[in-house]
């Protein structure tokens, strides 16, 4: 809309102003009146005119040199961007109009908020579409910083290199020892700038600038009772050992001895666990920088919860079969991949599927809840001696079994591995239910009896 189109505009008393969705009127500087040319900029573009009220009725602003000069310095330094900024006069009023282009490479934001044009009003942007709207353009993690190369660790970029050509992820003659070299090669240094990635992957101390992009460990006696609280912090290798040291602290050890040697046997299989924690690391959603990872190890399970649900076209049950890698940071992903400590084929979460499959386990839970995604590792509380000591009978421990194996039990199946009657095999199954050690499901002739976990 050009100067002459808004002269006819202000002049028309019938415009209202929700008809207007790329022009936007402002009173008075304030603060709203840098959202909305931060939304335009953010959207298709508009103009925003200072010095009219809602109704498009000027009311005037200073007629002075100084006064414009004051208001396009704010709009450069607040918001980063050169609108046109031209002047109408009229009836002795003056008014500022501001031409705003689309900003298509860039997304504007105004104190660190990021405002949209839905119609003709500004809301700022949610954190999901903040995230949608930055993935069209860049990953997180390849967003560049203005943080110096000399917060960058060495050590940790040397461990990184001996472990993937250790693991033959990489061909020794391809790395270079130049650090800079090497990480323009992963992408992680554009333009002589770190990223984001490069900064949590190989940075000395990254919670510098983003305090909460680490994990929290806690260990509970009860629901509410904690043990102990710890916190892995660092760049992501650092993060992920100190994750890992800490929840062995937190898992008991049995031993098992069936040859003449010893056997370790953990209350959770180590390549499930580590296989968790990496993916927490690979996939949160640090756009989310309020929130941390966090890891509760409770009396029978584990629970990892990171920022940020699937990605776009992952579903849950997706992940208990083949299934396609999306991948939220792909920089990020690929340094852990290169270093040998995960894969880009989607196949973390059938490999700990199958691992605690191998160690007669309960099959990992995976759900999206409370704006993000989270793993429910299980213990077996229903070993033999465990069920013993709660006094189960033996015809009870053989249903037990039997659902360990199959998934579930019906009274009919009871029935034939017990040789019970049916009003036995019911008294039976519904002495187990009110014991919390089976739960129902369904109703009629569709009944079956399942495991119960904590959470049910």
């Amino acid at each position: 809309m050009d100067v002459r189109e808004l002269k006819k505009l202000l002049a028309d008393k019938t415009a209202k102003r929700d008809e207007l969705p790329d022009v936007e009127f402002k009173e008075s500087a304030d603060s709203t009146f840098f959202e909305s040319i931060c939304s335009l900029a953010n959207a298709w573009g508009g103009v925003v005119v200072l010095g009219v009220d809602k109704h498009g009725a000027i009311v005037g602003v200073p007629p002075t040199s100084e006064y414009l000069d004051k208001v396009t310095n704010q709009i450069v330094s607040l918001l980063s961007i050169h609108p046109k900024i031209e002047v109408v006069d009229n009836e002795g009023k003056r008014a500022v109009v501001v031409t705003v282009d689309e900003s298509p490479d860039v997304l504007i934001s105004y104190k660190g908020k990021y405002w949209e044009r839905v119609g003709a009003t500004d809301r700022r942007m949610s954190q999901a579409r903040l995230r949608e709207r930055l993935i069209r353009t860049k990953t997180w993690d390849a967003l560049p910083t203005e943080y110096p190369f000399d917060e960058i660790d060495g050590g940790t970029i040397s461990r990184f290199i001996n472990e993937a050509v250790t693991k033959e992820r990489l061909p020794r003659e391809s790395v270079s020892e130049n650090y800079e070299m090497l990480l323009e090669k992963l992408n992680l240094l554009v333009d002589g700038k770190l990223t984001n990635g490069a900064l949590l992957l190989f940075g000395k101390n990254p919670q510098r600038y983003y305090v909460n992009l680490r994990i929290r460990l806690g260990w509970f006696k009860t629901a509410t009772e904690i043990i102990d609280d710890q916190w892995a912090d660092g760049n992501v290798f650092h993060q992920l050992e100190r994750a890992l040291t800490i929840l062995q602290q937190y898992v008991s050890v049995r031993y098992r001895i069936e040859t003449i040697e010893r056997e370790d046997v953990r209350e959770y299989p180590f390549p499930a666990l580590r296989e968790a924690v990496v993916n927490a690391l690979m996939h949160r959603d640090y756009f989310n920088i309020a929130n941390f990872i966090q890891i509760n190890a409770y009396d029978d399970h584990l629970w990892i919860s990171n920022p940020g649900g699937l990605p776009d076209g992952l579903t849950v049950e997706d992940l208990k079969r083949d299934h396609k890698s999306i991948g939220r940071n792909p920089l990020i992903a690929r340094v852990l991949r290169l270093a040998g400590y995960a894969e880009e084929y989607g196949t973390g979460t059938l490999r700990m599927l199958e691992d605690m499959k191998k160690a007669g386990l309960p099959e990992p839970e995976f759900k999206e809840e409370m704006g993000g995604f989270s793993v429910y590792l299980y213990k077996d509380i229903y070993t033999e001696e465990k069920l013993r000591e709660r006094r189960l009978t033996e015809r009870q421990i053989k249903a037990v079994t039997w659902v360990k194996e199959k998934g579930s039990i019906t009274n009919s199946e009871y029935r034939q591995i017990t040789g019970l009657s049916h009003d036995g095999a019911f008294r039976d199954l519904r002495n187990l239910v009110e014991k919390s050690v089976l739960k129902v499901t369904g109703k009629g002739r569709s009944v079956r009896y399942t495991l119960r976990k904590s959470d049910d």
